[in-house]
């Protein structure tokens, strides 16, 4: 029976970043954006170079922002995440979380990966089309599509996959999250796949690989009201 594994969030000794995260690009390569993206993940992945790990290991990125910044507007936490777990993506990453809170200085953490049980409550379904598709994301958006909107406010949201042996599961982030509008709402009531997800400030994303998918992903969804955001000052 395919079931997927979810994980603790890390927790350890964690470090401050020496570059500002820089949010997702697809801009030519040349453009100031992606030259400031590829210097701060070659800065951040030679800072976690010395604490990465043999074995199934987590990330985690915990996103400082202003006092005066809306932290449940815009600032996509899976937007931050993709560009870093990408960079240092290998085989045994099969957790990632990422936050974000009032703080002067944002931090980052690899540890080993540890099992936890199942939220309580999930959502559960096997998507058969191309994750590229509007078919993929009708899909999973089946699982929730009766599901009540979690209330206005900060949001705690954990996605786990389970995938085949040749699927990258970080792509599978965005068109995932973008289909969960019945459970964040819409930014606008016309307008399909664009949820309110800049209410996520607590994310974690999770896998298990099962050659006998094949092609097939089992994505299954847990999301509630978020404890309210900390403010950390300087460290």
């Amino acid at each position: 029976m395919t079931v997927a594994r979810w994980y603790l969030r890390p927790e350890g000794q964690d470090l401050t970043l020496r570059k500002a995260p820089r949010l997702a690009s697809w801009n030519k390569a040349t453009d100031p954006d992606q030259v400031r993206l590829r210097e701060y993940l070659e800065d951040t992945a030679e800072l976690l170079a010395p604490a990465m790990v043999l074995g199934p290991w987590a990330l985690r990125l915990d996103i400082g922002l202003p006092a005066g910044r809306d932290l449940i507007d815009m600032a996509d936490l899976d937007n931050y995440a993709f560009p870093l777990a990408t960079r240092l993506r290998n085989e045994d990453l099969v957790t990632v979380w990422c936050s974000k809170r009032h703080a002067d200085t944002s931090r980052v953490l690899v540890a080993p990966a540890a099992e936890s049980a199942a939220p309580s409550a999930t959502y559960t379904v096997r998507t058969t089309a191309s994750a590229a598709t509007t078919a993929f994301k009708e899909q999973v958006r089946s699982a929730v599509v009766d599901a009540a909107t979690i209330p206005t406010g900060a949001v705690h949201l954990q996605l786990a996959f389970v995938v085949g042996p040749q699927r990258n599961w970080l792509t599978l982030w965005k068109p995932t999250i973008d289909a969960l509008d019945p459970l964040l709402g819409r930014t606008r009531a016309d307008r399909d796949w664009h949820p309110q997800d800049g209410r996520i400030t607590d994310l974690g994303l999770h896998v298990t690989v099962d050659p006998s998918l094949g092609h097939d992903i089992l994505v299954s969804i847990a999301a509630a009201p978020a404890a309210a955001p900390r403010t950390e000052g300087p460290r």
